[in-house]
């Protein structure tokens, strides 16, 4: 396979090792349906039935490689599948964002992978992804990097990538991966400390808690009647079962947590190609996925800070993609739960600039302060009211109350890093926006992925003289908000970050432009890539 996609216009058929792939997937699909026939089905053992059940899965999964093929010709990759029902899914080349390999451990143990072609498509349904399923792992990859780089020099400039090794201020490796690739960053395992202290490991961990609570209550249930259980806890003195009971489910969290963690990251690599056209992303302990993301389409970066993990002084840093997978955020991942500094350093690398990082961020104002301490007080005030209103009116006991003091208080605190924590900035050429305490981050988008600005005012948002600035995008998650600014602050920064595109809906003094509509907005053509 060539650089240029040299393919001839023949159909060609998936790897023939799939035809272990997919009949095992066909049978894993039907299981409950196979499990049923077994046991609620006849009782003999020889009953022809059986057999057919698991033969229909597997029929499918045959079928599957004699009905699918796929070529590259004239400018666009086709798609054939189906038997009764034919289908053929086309995808010019041109509009190809994003190739990503996945590979499952029967993919891995037979060397294949499966091969996710995406279009930039709006649709979050499958039709916008052309999905060879399976692949060679080493055809796949050769495919993937001639998708994205179509036309590339071979002798094209490499003079950012042609060391071989270096080091970032922040300790970030550059060194030669084979002579072709540069690992920026590789996985430590020491970071899973930092997996119970993220949103997405704490999900993971209720889910899994959630699936096994009825499996443990059975297990109890069937060695302890219900008199003898709670004749047991209730001989347990309160100071202690709480004390012991928050103990445990905090651990249980956190081995979930850090289990999630490492299956998703394990191997984690960061790597950029030797033309310092691509950064390559592999992770995954079972299951291994690899993403790649063009220079061309990077838009920028988010560094995920909530609260546990920002006390713990660490991050996340995803990139801001144009065509990334419509079913996700918008978002790829640079850089699981780590140290910050490893999260500073990797996006410093890959943005080309330190300032968007670091830049100094203009403050909202005393507006936006009162804003927070207002929303937080209302907010977590309503507990304590009610609960000493039921003091005096239902003789309820008086420490519940007391106790529920104790979430106006945080909620101060709350509210004061929330607005400490607020604000936005402008570097050369990046939009820089901080904003959340719980969900902390810290987004840099560049100036010219911003295709449109929408300005918007709620009823209390006017009444303290503030509104809400979204940048449009075509990457990521489409849209970024700047929470509560100044209205006259807000058409300035929209018309100093993208000079041109404001103007011409606004007029001449901020106070003109302020008093129309409580929404306005202002957009433009271009980055549609």
């Amino acid at each position: 396979m060539s650089g240029d996609l040299g393919y001839d216009a023949d159909w060609r058929r998936l790897d023939a090792r799939m035809l272990l792939v997919h009949p095992v997937n066909e049978v894993i699909r039907f299981l409950p349906l196979l499990i049923g026939l077994f046991i609620l089905g006849s009782s003999d053992a020889g009953d022809p039935w059986h057999y057919l059940g698991v033969a229909v899965p597997i029929a499918i999964g045959l079928a599957r490689f004699a009905t699918t093929s796929f070529r590259i010709t004239g400018g666009q990759i086709e798609l054939r599948r189906g038997l009764l029902s034919r289908s053929i899914l086309t995808a010019p080349l041109d509009r190809v964002r994003t190739v990503e390999l996945t590979a499952k451990p029967i993919h891995r143990l037979l060397g294949l992978a499966k091969v996710e072609i995406g279009t930039g498509s709006a649709s979050r349904s499958s039709d916008g992804r052309v999905v060879l399923d399976s692949l060679g792992v080493g055809e796949a990859r050769r495919l993937r990097i001639d998708l994205l780089h179509r036309g590339a020099q071979a002798g094209a400039d490499v003079s950012t990538g042609s060391a071989s090794g270096a080091t970032t201020a922040d300790g970030i490796s550059t060194s030669s991966m084979s002579g072709t690739e540069q690992v920026l960053m590789r996985f430590d395992p020491s970071w899973v400390r930092y997996a119970p202290l993220t949103t997405s490991g704490l999900v993971i961990a209720l889910a899994a808690l959630g699936a096994s609570t009825q499996i443990l209550g059975n297990v109890i249930e069937a060695g302890l009647n219900a008199s003898d259980v709670d004749e047991k806890v209730t001989s347990l003195p309160l100071a202690l079962t709480i004390p012991a009971g928050v103990v445990v489910f905090v651990l249980v969290i956190s081995v979930l947590a850090i289990a999630g963690y490492l299956l998703a990251n394990w191997g984690f690599l960061l790597t950029r190609d030797e033309f310092a056209r691509t950064f390559h992303v592999r992770r995954g302990l079972l299951t291994t996925r690899e993403t790649s993301i063009d220079v061309d389409r990077l838009r920028g970066v988010e560094v995920h800070q909530p609260l546990g993990l920002r006390l713990a002084g660490g991050g996340r840093l995803t990139a801001i993609v144009t065509g990334f997978k419509s079913d996700a955020d918008g978002s790829a991942p640079l850089v699981p739960a780590a140290p910050q500094a490893v999260v500073e350093g990797v996006g410093e690398y890959v943005l080309g600039e330190a300032g968007p990082l670091d830049v100094a961020l203009v403050a909202h104002g005393p507006a936006a302060r009162r804003r927070r301490y207002v929303r937080a007080l209302v907010s977590t005030s309503l507990l304590p009211a009610v609960l000493f209103v039921l003091v005096g009116v239902a003789d309820w006991p008086l420490w519940p109350a007391l106790v529920a003091l104790l979430a106006p208080v945080a909620g101060l605190g709350l509210a004061k890093d929330r607005y400490a924590r607020l604000g936005h900035g402008l570097t050369r050429d990046y939009v820089v926006i901080r904003w959340g305490s719980l969900r902390g981050r810290r987004d840099a988008l560049q100036r010219t992925g911003i295709i449109g600005w929408n300005i918007k005012q709620t009823f209390f948002q006017r009444r303290a003289g503030l509104v809400s600035l979204t940048a449009t995008t075509a990457a990521g998650q489409q849209s970024y908000e700047i929470l509560d600014v100044p209205e006259e602050l807000a058409v300035a920064f929209a018309a100093e970050a993208v000079p041109g595109l404001v103007e011409q809906f606004v007029g001449p003094d901020v106070e003109a432009r302020t008093s129309g509509p409580r929404t306005s907005s202002a957009s433009r053509r271009g980055d549609g890539t």
